[in-house]
């Protein structure tokens, strides 16, 4: 073939591949995350999308589960516990990125039944477990759920462990599916939890006070094996940010003194 010909077929299908594609890759973040974010997670990335091009996966469960995982250098970017004492021990053990920890919101408990319920939680409060005997509390697994164990000392503050037969969620969001399936009467679970979209008219909370349980302090960070530190940091950053605390707020959290 000619060389003016081959020069005319090169030209041809470099113009059928198209522009080369010089655009920046999008971030990735992939996020282990506490079963009590379900809801304030999913708000979060949705308004850090809008801003940021980064998509962020989350996977939820209970944190003492995601902290074995991690020891073994799980598939994760970023951890968000219920419990800051993990991302602490992780820390200790070397398996965080530089200055990756961070404290992001402190979780409340409530006792919630459903409607139909006869508890009178409202003036009752977790006496009503022994006003109206139930047969069946869901609370998240005490040996892996930082809910749980923050449920069994409210129980047990309230003198009322006994009161009833405790069903154990894998996590706290299993707990409250526990009772809205039926398979529990009642439930001590996250506050954050109760706030979802489509939850009022299906229950009723009691907000269990903070002195009868262990302050739930929840913090997360960033692993040493994070993919793309760039785009975890931006992720964090958005969380920790006005914007990111209001949210938090919103579904239910406190927030860190000084935050």
């Amino acid at each position: 073939m000619p060389a003016g010909a081959l020069l005319a077929c090169a030209l041809v299908l470099a113009a059928c591949r198209g522009p080369a594609d010089t655009s920046r890759p999008h971030g990735r973040v992939r996020v282990a995350a506490a079963a009590d974010l379900n809801v304030a997670l999913g708000e979060l990335i949705a308004r850090f999308r809008a801003t940021h091009d980064i998509d962020v996966a989350v996977s939820f469960g209970s944190s003492g589960t995601f902290y074995a995982q991690l020891l073994n250098r799980a598939p994760f970017d970023m951890f968000f516990s219920a419990d800051l004492e993990y991302p602490r021990q992780l820390a200790a053990r070397g398996l965080t990125a530089p200055d990756g920890e961070f404290t992001y919101a402190i979780g409340r408990l409530v006792l919630w039944a459903p409607a139909s319920s006869a508890l009178d939680i409202e003036h009752l409060g977790l006496q009503a477990l022994v006003r109206t005997r139930i047969r069946h509390l869901a609370i998240a697994n005490p040996e892996h759920a930082p809910y749980g164990r923050a449920a069994v000392a409210a129980l047990r503050s309230a003198g009322v462990y006994d009161a009833s037969a405790l069903v154990y969620g894998e996590n706290v969001a299993q707990a409250l599916q526990f009772v809205q399936s039926g398979a529990a009467d009642a439930g001590i679970v996250a506050l954050s939890l109760t706030r979802a979209p489509g939850m009022k008219d299906k229950g009723r909370a009691y907000e269990i006070p903070e002195t009868m349980y262990p302050r739930m302090e929840q913090g997360g960070t960033i692993l040493s094996w994070a993919a793309d530190l760039d785009a975890a940091r931006a992720f964090r950053a958005f969380v920790l940010s006005p914007d990111g605390r209001a949210i938090l707020e919103e579904c239910g959290f406190f927030l860190p003194a000084g935050s």
